[in-house]
């Protein structure tokens, strides 16, 4: 008789609508999905009085991503460029500044379309550095197996959810599927620009939003101008950083077709993986690893790249970074050089577009070569502003 009881008020509960429980970011299953991230970021410094000269140093960084998935591909663009200018503050010391930058297009193509599974895919890479003789080009073509999911629109239909809930707009939480239909809503805001047009699209856009969650029942009266007030602040205003689920591994053979040295056509192989997961709503781990060969009959060289990374949303406008890179080069005729970077930062959201940044960071450099300044570990303190421009 319990047991029925139980039961019993367990199908009442559900009837009610008022048993869901919030989904996990990772429960978005959007095959075809996009984003685009484009920041600057910069720090700078200057010294004057008792000293020779005022002194300054200025970084400077652009690092941009689009991705775009679709059933049966997954196009990527990625580019990274630093420059920095300095000048030191004894007399006759003069300005210096150098910079660099690597961009790359990836397209994987899956054999069997919405699959997780094997693909074969192109990839073409273009660098250029101050005062080298060549630009770097590359060209690798190669198979892998796995994929990368962006479930960052699931992220935005939970922060909407939670604020109508906050508000009192929402009796409960809605259905995982009603969070599914908002989240291919939200992610489809580029379609929603070209069909309406940069002026209009958002009424349309936030209009469709509001139906789905209307048809859920969970709506507390009516879902009225503040609410839609509310949903667009979320979308517009809120810092939501971009969220991957997934994992894939790639091998490929390739050519450097020059490089900064005025050498071409050596032949190159590449090993990758990546690795993302949401930990938990707030949380995000990522990370990617590539090995590189390039042949050359009298000096191979060989370079390993391994970049980790752990968000933690601390609240709406604050996000804490943490990040441990390592960089390891060597060749036939060199030593090897290995740098590891250790950095954990915060970011408090001024706008949906500018962020202040407070960074610490640890360096290490081991090249083999004893007393020539890099023995230590290089200790910075940085504060700076870091503005989206996508």
């Amino acid at each position: 008789m319990k047991k029925q009881n139980v039961l019993t008020a367990a199908v009442m509960m559900a009837f009610s609508g008022t048993a869901f429980a919030e989904p996990l970011i990772t429960d978005y299953k959007e095959a075809t999905s996009a984003y685009e991230d484009a920041y600057v970021s910069g720090n700078f410094n200057s010294n004057d009085g008792n000293q020779d000269q005022a002194s300054y140093n200025l970084d400077l960084t652009l690092d941009y991503e689009k991705v775009f998935s679709s059933p049966n591909r997954n196009t990527k663009i990625d580019f990274l460029g630093t420059g920095s200018s300095a000048k030191g503050g004894n007399d006759g010391d003069k300005s210096s500044s150098t910079y660099q930058a690597l961009g790359s297009a990836t397209v994987d193509n899956y054999f069997t379309p919405n699959s997780n599974a094997g693909f074969w895919y192109g990839k073409g890479e273009v660098g250029v550095q101050k005062d080298q003789e060549d630009p770097f080009t590359k060209a690798t073509a190669g198979i892998g197996y796995g994929r990368v999911v962006n479930v960052t629109p699931m992220a935005y239909a939970i922060r909407i959810m939670q604020k109508l809930r906050e508000d009192g707009f929402l009796k409960a939480d809605p259905s995982n599927d009603i969070y599914q239909q908002v989240a291919v809503i939200v992610d489809k805001e580029a379609e929603y620009k070209s069909k309406y047009g940069l002026k209009d699209y958002k009424q349309y856009w936030l209009q469709d939003i509001q139906k789905v969650i209307e048809t859920s029942g969970m709506v507390k009266g009516d879902f009225n101008a503040r609410a839609v007030v509310q949903t667009y602040d979320v979308l517009e205003n809120e810092r939501v950083s971009t969220r991957k689920n997934g994992w894939l591994v790639r091998a490929g053979v390739g050519a450097v077709l020059s490089n900064y040295d005025g050498s071409d056509g050596k032949p190159a192989l590449e090993v990758g993986a990546e690795y993302h997961r949401p930990i938990n709503n707030k949380t995000q781990f990522s990370n990617e690893a590539i090995a590189t060969a390039t042949l050359d009959d009298d000096d191979n060289g060989y370079n390993f790249n391994n970049a980790m990374s752990l968000t933690y949303e601390l609240s709406d406008l604050i996000d804490w970074e943490n990040k441990w890179t390592l960089a390891y080069a060597t060749s036939d005729d060199t030593d090897d050089v290995t740098t590891n970077t250790l950095s954990s930062a915060f970011y408090y959201s001024l706008t949906n577009q500018l962020d202040f940044g407070v960074e610490g960071k640890l360096t290490k450099l081991d090249d083999s070569i004893s007393n020539n300044g890099n023995d230590d570990v290089d200790k910075s303190l940085t504060m700076g502003v870091k503005y989206r421009l996508k």
